[in-house]
């Protein structure tokens, strides 16, 4: 399913224009490979940022001292704080525990998928069982359904970008 999700998700941002980036702070770089392996992604995936640290996120994508980093809140800020650094159209965002064993009060297998757009922001709190593998793929799966489905409602914000993507491949 997700090979599908990315071949949609890299058509309509080849068609209308998108800019697409992801953060990372549970799946530690896979939606970034997943996403950045669709046709054309040099045209339209604008990269990725794997943060784990609390002072990163702070710091480099404007996470508000004192949130819970496995929380909506969290997830919504992360894509928001993303999406303005990339000036991306739409980003996605991971957090929460794998697991094994619970972390911060959260069991394992609580995960925050969160999206940022031109059209506002949101999030989908997931919770899923098994072993920290199979918690990862599904994150990775949930994230790359909800960037192709956002993608779809999108239309680029207009020539507010100074250049062009460009990309070494």
């Amino acid at each position: 399913m997700t090979d599908r999700e990315v071949e949609r998700l890299s058509e309509v941002a080849r068609e209308r224009g998108l800019r697409v980036c992801v953060v990372e702070s549970l799946t530690s770089g896979r939606l970034a490979n997943t996403i950045g392996a669709g046709e054309g992604a040099g045209e339209w995936f604008a990269g990725g940022i794997v943060a784990y640290f609390t002072d990163i996120k702070e710091r480099i994508l404007g996470l508000t001292p004192g949130t819970d980093p496995v929380s909506a809140a969290c997830a919504e800020q992360l894509a928001e704080g993303a999406r303005e650094l990339f000036d991306a159209d739409l980003c996605v965002s991971t957090t929460g525990v794998g697991g094994p064993g619970p972390e911060g009060g959260h069991p394992a297998g609580t995960v925050y998928v969160g999206w940022a757009s031109n059209d506002g922001v949101g999030h989908r709190m997931l919770a899923l069982e098994g072993d920290p593998q199979d918690i990862l793929d599904e994150t990775v799966a949930t994230a790359t359904r909800l960037l192709a489905f956002h993608a779809e409602g999108l239309h680029p914000a207009g020539p507010r970008r100074t250049g062009t993507a460009s990309s070494p491949d």
